[in-house]
């Protein structure tokens, strides 16, 4: 299903960017995006595990990119928050003796799989610095 993950992760690596010497405190970050600092570590620790931030513990502690924003395109994040977009399915499971109930599945998962190649497709060719330069 449709989460705000790829939103809120934008938005972590956005801010480093735009402050790319600089330890982000994760209530630095939850203040920009108006939410609870544990929900911006979740995230960080997401984004260390594949490589993309570092952190440091202390006073003057905090995270930043680990790579360069250059290297970072927006089809990398949507990955990295999603297995595949899905608008999801019938709660309860579909008739398989009706000719539209035993396929429905079949055919919805084709077409999120589609999307799915739109979206990347879409976000490929974007990078963080790319994106940032809005702000």
């Amino acid at each position: 299903m449709i989460s705000g993950k790829f939103a809120i992760t934008l938005h972590i690596l956005t801010l480093m960017t735009k402050f790319p010497d600089e330890f982000l405190s994760s209530e630095f970050i939850a203040g920009s995006l108006n939410i609870n600092p544990v929900l911006v570590r979740k995230e960080i620790g997401n984004l260390k595990k594949h490589g993309i931030v570092e952190s440091r513990e202390g006073k003057f502690g905090g995270t930043r990119l680990a790579k360069r924003a250059e290297e970072i395109t927006l089809e990398h994040i949507f990955n990295l928050t999603f297995d595949c977009v899905s608008l999801g399915y019938a709660k309860n499971d579909p008739n398989p003796a009706c000719p539209v109930g035993k396929k429905i599945n079949e055919a919805l998962d084709e077409l999120y799989q589609n999307i799915n190649k739109c979206i990347c497709g879409e976000l490929k060719d974007i990078n963080l610095v790319s994106f940032s330069d809005k702000f």
